[in-house]
């Protein structure tokens, strides 16, 4: 598909059809979940539970990388680790494909996000990332990409710069960017770092928590990455208050797989790297009807000074010494 707006013909009807084909009779009713790089719906089944239907969006990922993608969860959930893995059908096939969709099927499972600021969640939560790379380290994705500078960020600011930023603050944009670039290089230089399977994109929108058992649902974005790529997003707050979060994150991980407390000089090189692809990310999705719906406040002179404003703060950040651990 080559349109523009790709779900633009994904109307209630084609949705319906789609599960249908996958073998399930619908009860007609569906529910849009809050998805915007692909498009996830729950879906009333006669007679069973309802699923979760997660439409790819077109000419993201190959079909290999989706595979992989889903191997790899069934991998966890072979293991007995609380995530979500997609739904096979009788000759085990977890990608279906309708009217230029790929589709995976999930069941459904109910829960809040965590609350971070509680210390025994994150040891809990530590416990659980080191069981997922206990298992990512065992062996590399063969198709899905790596985390790096030139994707994350370098491809980001040229994007931004070139299309997006306002013309009076493009000089001081792209000299930020440039300085920013050079620190993340040097972070990533000072330590050889081991990349290994990781979830990716561990915010408290993929942890749904029920009677303090967690799962981690959507793998969309697991690359190769470092460990602590999956570790840095629970922590928050003055430097004190992240000194001891990381620590408790950290003493749980350790109880499943080995943490390299090197990689604690990479958090605010990733956390700039997610904060400038996050940018680009709505830039490049600008022409999805969804996204200036719901991101009414992007692409503003507001929006593009804060950009600025907190890109000038992690370039501080990048100068202070890394979080040590307890």
């Amino acid at each position: 598909m080559t349109n523009p707006h790709p779900y633009e013909t994904l109307i209630p009807e084609l949705v319906i059809d789609s599960i249908e084909s996958c073998g399930f009779v619908t009860d007609m009713r569906i529910f849009p979940l809050n998805s915007y790089e692909n498009r996830v719906y729950q879906v009333g089944i006669e007679e069973g539970e309802p699923i979760i239907a997660k439409f790819y969006r077109p000419g993201r990922w190959s079909t290999e990388q989706i595979l992989e993608e889903h191997a790899f969860s069934k991998q966890l959930f072979d293991a007995e680790i609380p995530v979500v893995p997609p739904i096979a059908d009788d000759n085990g096939n977890t990608l279906f494909d309708h009217n230029g969709f790929r589709i995976a099927l999930y069941q459904r499972k109910g829960g809040h996000a965590p609350e971070l600021g509680d210390l025994d969640n994150l040891l809990i939560l530590g416990r659980l990332v080191g069981r997922i790379h206990a298992i990512g380290a065992q062996q590399n994705f063969q198709h899905r990409p790596t985390l790096d500078i030139d994707n994350f960020g370098t491809e980001s600011y040229h994007f931004i710069s070139e299309y997006f930023i306002p013309d009076e603050l493009k000089l001081s944009y792209t000299s930020l960017c440039k300085d920013l670039l050079k620190g993340i290089q040097q972070a990533f230089a000072q330590q050889p770092t081991k990349n290994i399977r990781v979830h990716g994109d561990c915010h408290c929108g993929n942890i749904l928590w029920r009677d303090q058992n967690p799962h981690f649902v959507d793998l969309d974005d697991s690359r190769m990455a470092p460990a602590i790529q999956d570790l840095w997003m629970f922590i928050s707050g003055s430097r004190s208050e992240q000194t001891a979060q990381i620590s408790e994150v950290i003493e749980g991980y350790n109880e499943f797989f080995d943490f390299d407390p090197r990689e604690l000089h990479l958090i605010e090189a990733l956390r700039t790297l997610r904060i400038m692809h996050y940018s680009a990310w709505l830039a490049r999705r600008w022409q999805d009807p969804a996204f200036p719906h719901n991101f009414p406040w992007f692409n503003t002179q507001r929006y593009w000074s804060d950009h600025i404003l907190e890109l000038r703060e992690q370039l501080a950040l990048l100068q202070e010494p890394p979080l040590q651990l307890f």
